[in-house]
């Protein structure tokens, strides 16, 4: 008899992921069946495989792979349709849920249209700005515990002014000025894999292509490391607003414009975390021949 793995296919601004339940289903190779599962030719099509299942320090526990299998800390579009999920599959009856992630516990608040769950706010935590802990290549003079705000960094022939923040893994956030092309213009296919696998980034970087449009909305596009281009990334867009602050660009609530929607990101001031609200969408169910 042919073995079958049910699955739930949901997106979070286009960021698509397989979700499994993990309670229920027994996945022995998940970096294996990430590969296969995110192929949109002979798979299922998605950015990636999702986890879930018994936590012993929250309500649940998310671990998310990349299509290259890699496993990555967090994803802040996979950990809304995670909290929804959860709760519409009665694995958690309240509307406030623990995720431990690979960052560590997030909270999420889910949101409601009408009494039917539409997405969720995430409590992304705090930025971690300092070099070394992002993790950066420390040089020989350089201080490891300074912040990397607007430092040069060549790319294929070209100086960029990059900012580096860690939202539980990576990032690189790249501001466009008027000389730059447009932003859809953006080789990402070309540029991206340099970034990702540059020197200065020892655990390769995520990286968000920025132009700031008004002091509360940015628009933005992003290579994953291990991914590549992808419609949305929540823990970039969080990034992208650390950066917009540091470097004196936006006030500290932006709306976040992505290829797949808007991310409305902000920066509390009194307890320094971040909090991302977004939609979580289920797309379809279905079983996978193994």
């Amino acid at each position: 008899m042919t073995q079958t793995l049910r699955f739930t296919k949901m997106q979070g601004c286009g960021n698509d992921y397989v979700y499994i339940n993990a309670f229920n289903e027994h996945v022995g190779d998940p970096s294996a069946l990430a590969r296969r599962v995110s192929d949109r030719h002979f798979g299922i099509g998605s950015d990636g495989l999702v986890l879930i299942g018994p936590s012993t320090v929250a309500d649940v526990r998310m671990r998310m792979f990349n299509p290259d299998g890699t496993e990555a800390q967090m994803c802040g579009n996979a950990i809304r349709c995670v909290a929804r999920y959860v709760y519409e599959h009665g694995l958690v009856r309240e509307r406030v849920i623990r995720i431990e992630t690979g960052a560590g516990v997030k909270v999420a608040r889910l949101l409601a249209d009408e009494g039917r769950v539409s997405g969720a706010t995430i409590d992304m935590g705090e930025p971690v700005l300092e070099a070394c802990d992002i993790p950066l290549k420390v040089e020989a003079g350089m201080d490891a515990r300074a912040p990397y705000i607007s430092k040069p960094l060549e790319i294929l022939g070209r100086t960029y002014l990059v900012t580096a923040v860690s939202m539980g893994n990576p990032h690189c956030v790249v501001f466009l000025g008027p000389e730059d092309p447009a932003l859809d213009d953006l080789n990402l296919a070309e540029i991206g894999p340099v970034f990702e696998h540059a020197e200065l980034f020892p655990e390769r970087v995520n990286t968000e292509f920025v132009r700031v449009d008004s002091v509360s909305a940015v628009s933005m596009r992003v290579w994953e490391r291990g991914t590549g281009e992808t419609m949305a990334c929540g823990t970039g867009a969080c990034a992208t607003v650390v950066a917009c602050v540091c470097n004196r660009l936006t006030d500290r609530t932006v709306d976040v414009h992505l290829r797949g929607g808007v991310l409305r990101i902000n920066w509390n001031e009194h307890d320094n975390h971040l909090y991302m609200t977004g939609p979580a969408v289920p797309v379809f169910e279905g079983s996978l021949f193994l």
